[in-house]
């Protein structure tokens, strides 16, 4: 039976400084993230109000996306309490989801470019979020060694 914390023998992550302070501003980006996608949950139904067309896709997708931050959100606070699954888990989500959202959006005729542009800005966050978790403090303090 897992404890709520995951802590793991040896990990020195609650007392590690640099590797909290790391998992804390990757935690405020991806909270930056579930805020950016909160407004452009907005945009879409503030468009498809207006009687502009909104395909089912955007509209999809427009909802998950926040679910998603929320998603990420917890897996970074697990991290930060020394669960290093959470850890693993955001670090691999962090550089995916980017890559799975814009290069969707570059398929021609998926979403229009307003739309497309708008996923762009909501990434910047979860890339900035992915390059903190990669930085030497995360990394050494959930080492597979420990």
């Amino acid at each position: 039976m897992e404890t709520d914390t995951h802590t793991t023998a040896g990990t020195s992550l609650p007392g590690d400084s640099r590797a909290q302070e790391a998992l804390g501003a990757a935690r405020n980006s991806i909270r930056l993230y579930g805020g950016l996608g909160a407004l452009a949950l907005l945009a879409v139904v503030a468009v498809a109000g207006s009687g502009c067309a909104v395909n089912t896709f955007m509209g999809v997708r427009a909802v998950l996306l926040p679910v998603a931050a929320v998603l990420l959100h917890r897996l970074a606070t697990a991290a930060s309490r020394g669960s290093r699954r959470a850890y693993e888990r955001v670090r691999a989500l962090t550089v995916i989801l980017p890559v799975a959202i814009v290069g969707v959006d570059l398929i021609p005729g998926i979403c229009p470019p307003w739309y497309a542009v708008t996923q762009a800005v909501c990434m910047v966050p979860v890339v900035r979020a992915a390059v903190l978790l990669r930085g030497r403090a995360p990394r050494a303090a959930f080492a597979k060694g420990r």
